[in-house]
């Protein structure tokens, strides 16, 4: 047989396609030819493969080679086409027999010696082969434990590719050394350890029920990142299909490391206020990966020192907070990520960072103080529902042997708030009261009429905005959820529109 063909798949961003291989060997001068718009990675793996080939105890044809890689339209990129094109090029030459194409597709990078090394984008591309009807996968054994969330696909794990020669051959699968990856997760910390803050747990929960933008600004070392980084354990837990779609992200960024696959706690990620653009919502020159706010789908992307951040790296988060997703534009086409977090920003109220109670300890001055907060631009800031100040706790509080709430007795709060508003909202898109059209908040979803004529006294006043007035009502929906009302009083308006201003709720 001098034609063969074998499958794999091409990523574009978490969406799958499946590629065919063809490789025809054919009379004339030895030459290789790689056909379908492949990438400088791809470009490569004529010497890897022709390697792997020779030290796993096969020849490489001394004859014209020829691949094909279609539908020729699409861009393919990586290493992990390597192994797919060995196993084909061994087909044409009639070493082993022909692979039950329609029915198994092939992934993985070659060493020189003919190991399988792991890929990125394991698991988003076997969830797209599961499907397409596919009911088998060849992939590098230390990609084996990205899979466990798969339910129609059989995995086959194979560490060299004499291996799967062997099993090609013999339909033999070897014994496979599987190292299960070291995951360095941390442990979930409890916010019982938070002392006093009761105004800033109480918007950390309403931020929670509705999936609102918070904002802590305080003085530093009174407990605004441990107040943040307890977030993710008061939220409800992600189902399987947030889970599997949570951990395909980071199977592509290559970030499996720190979250288990079947992980059901939101990710909480918080990347340096020196990180740039690109890597804030993804990117790159060559191929094409998530950003952070990507990596925090579903859960919580905090920003330390917010106003330390570069110019526009915190605007570049202004479109993902509209749409919850991320669409990255190239030469080849667009890609878009999903990206449904809950942006967190911590800042210290001025410069030195002392500007507590009546200010007495800081040395800025007020034009210095105007310009820092003047680096979280205003349309960001106006997308922030709750602006919570943090103070430095009382010595009654730091010497209290009590501790507070647990985050236990939180989340339980929250997920009933959450089964409340999912149940006034079964007949509609949304799910969450951050998510309520600003048209059906002038309608169907109105606060009470003492509620309503508060809000409008305050757009009369112009101390509110359009915006802000949407915001307001939204939060207020939360507040009442919390406190078991059917719709939102006076009261929960109220305190909504504090939580916006940054007002203490005691």
């Amino acid at each position: 047989m001098t034609l063969a063909r074998t499958q794999s798949i091409a990523l574009i961003g978490l969406h799958g396609e499946l590629v065919d291989i063809e490789v025809d060997i054919s009379d004339g001068l030895p030459g290789y030819s790689l056909l379908g718009l492949p990438d400088a990675a791809l470009m490569e793996s004529k010497e890897r493969v022709r390697s792997a080939i020779h030290n796993s105890g096969a020849q490489w044809p001394n004859k014209r080679v020829t691949v094909s890689l279609s539908p020729a339209w699409l861009h393919k990129s990586g290493s992990g086409f390597d192994l797919p094109i060995a196993v084909a090029l061994l087909i044409a030459q009639g070493i082993v027999t022909k692979v039950n194409h329609d029915f198994q597709v092939i992934m993985g990078e070659l060493s020189l010696d003919g190991s399988i090394k792991p890929i990125r984008g394991v698991l988003p591309a076997l969830i797209a082969a599961q499907e397409l009807g596919i009911e088998s996968a060849i992939i590098p054994a230390e990609n084996l434990a990205e899979t466990r969330g798969l339910t129609r696909l059989k995995p086959i794990p194979f560490s060299h590719l004499s291996q799967v020669l062997q099993y090609l051959q013999e339909g033999v699968i070897p014994d496979v050394d599987l190292k299960q990856p070291v995951l360095h997760v941390p442990e979930l910390k409890d916010l019982s350890e938070v002392v006093g803050q009761r105004s800033a747990r109480f918007a950390l929960e309403i931020a929670a029920i509705g999936g609102h933008h918070l904002l802590f600004l305080g003085p530093p070392g009174t407990g605004k990142t441990m107040l943040a980084e307890r977030i993710p354990t008061v939220m409800p837990e992600l189902n399987s299909q947030e889970s599997l779609e949570v951990a395909a992200i980071h199977s592509i960024a290559g970030a499996l490391a720190e979250r288990q696959v079947d992980s059901r706690t939101p990710p909480f990620v918080a990347p340096h206020h020196t990180t740039t653009s690109t890597a804030m919502v993804g990117g790159g020159a060559h191929s094409i990966r998530p950003g952070a706010c990507s990596l925090a789908h579903k859960g919580v992307l905090f920003i330390d020192e917010a106003p330390e951040c570069n110019a526009g790296v915190l605007d570049a988060l202004r479109q993902p907070l509209e749409s919850g997703t991320v669409a990255i534009s190239r030469v080849a086409g667009t890609i878009i990520f999903p990206a449904d977090f809950l942006l967190v920003l911590a800042a210290n109220p001025c410069p030195c960072g002392r500007f507590n109670g009546r200010g007495l300890a800081c040395t800025c001055s007020s034009v210095q103080i105007r310009r820092y907060m003047q680096k979280i631009s205003g349309p960001l800031l106006d997308r922030i529902d709750i602006r919570s100040y943090v103070e430095v706790p009382s010595r009654l509080e730091l010497s209290a042997i009590e501790p507070g709430e647990s985050s236990a007795v939180v989340r339980a709060r929250v997920i009933q708030g959450r089964e409340v508003a999912a149940e006034r909202f079964k007949a509609d898109s949304w799910k969450l009261n951050s998510r309520i059209p600003a048209s059906q908040l002038r309608h169907k979803y109105r606060a009470s009429r003492e509620a309503m004529a508060f809000l409008h006294a305050e757009l009369d006043h112009e101390r509110l905005s359009a915006r802000g007035y949407h915001k307001v009502l939204r939060t207020s929906w939360s507040i009442a959820d919390r406190r078991g009302s059917t719709i939102p009083g006076l009261q929960d308006v109220q305190d909504a529109h504090r939580l916006r201003e940054g007002s203490q709720i005691l």
